[in-house]
């Protein structure tokens, strides 16, 4: 790991990924409105893509400072791997070697305003996607690849309406006390972490950004034990351990 050059430099690479998120989203914005193309609720903001490109970069640059050659590698293409529910699902970063799974990534965000319904997709999927690919994996979909990494980072929009309390319904039981009165960004920190306790993911990484001061690169980890650090040194560890 002490030769890892982007982990050497993870807070200024991260700051970089995080100023091209904001960057390419507003690029995207003030292209569709010039061309009078503006998607309800800034959905073509989300739906031109390329915003996520600056941490799948980040993430490539760490796997192959820790030897793995570039060929292995899968971000822009063939990203489709096996699932036991639907036939494959596209993940945003995939390591393959010798026809051995090594690793999966998901790279997702989510900015305002609808917070609450996206929470819920969000949520579903991130399970989902776990679900399908480790009961393929156990149905030997991988043929003899041992358990590979598997990754999950995500970026919120830091804002007052994603960090103030929310309301939780409870017409028949109780909810878990931890979702009482907390914030999406309280309940993305705890999905994140529960993903990772529960083994659905290996490691989690959880950043808050606001829109301004983003495009600047600056961001906030809400939780150390959901840092890019602690992610990027499981990833590592996985790889020299898989080598």
């Amino acid at each position: 790991m002490q030769d890892n050059r982007t982990l050497q430099n993870l807070d200024a690479r991260t700051r970089d990924a995080v100023a091209h998120y904001w960057r390419t989203r507003s690029t995207q914005r003030k292209k569709q409105q010039q061309t009078a193309k503006v998607d309800q609720g800034f959905r073509g903001a989300v739906t031109g893509g390329a915003q996520m490109d600056g941490f799948v970069r980040l993430f490539t640059d760490l796997i192959c400072d820790a030897g793995v050659d570039r060929e292995y590698l899968f971000c822009e293409r063939t990203l489709e791997l096996p699932g036991f529910f639907r036939p494959t699902k596209e993940w945003d970063l995939v390591v393959v070697k010798d026809g051995t799974l090594v690793a999966a990534i998901e790279a997702k965000s989510q900015v305002g305003p609808s917070f609450g319904n996206n929470f819920n997709n969000r949520t579903e999927e991130a399970m989902g996607s776990a679900l399908d690919l480790w009961t393929a994996y156990r149905e030997g979909a991988y043929l003899a690849s041992p358990q590979p990494f598997l990754g999950y980072f995500f970026m919120l929009e830091d804002s007052p309406a994603s960090t103030r309390p929310v309301r939780v319904n409870e017409p028949h039981f109780k909810v878990f006390p931890e979702f009482v009165g907390s914030s999406y960004a309280r309940r993305y920190e705890l999905l994140c972490r529960k993903l990772v306790l529960e083994r659905h993911y290996t490691a989690s990484a959880f950043l808050l950004s606001e829109p301004a001061t983003g495009e600047n690169g600056d961001y906030v980890t809400p939780a150390q034990d959901l840092s890019m650090e602690r992610f990027a040194k499981a990833l590592i560890g996985h790889l020299v351990m898989s080598a």
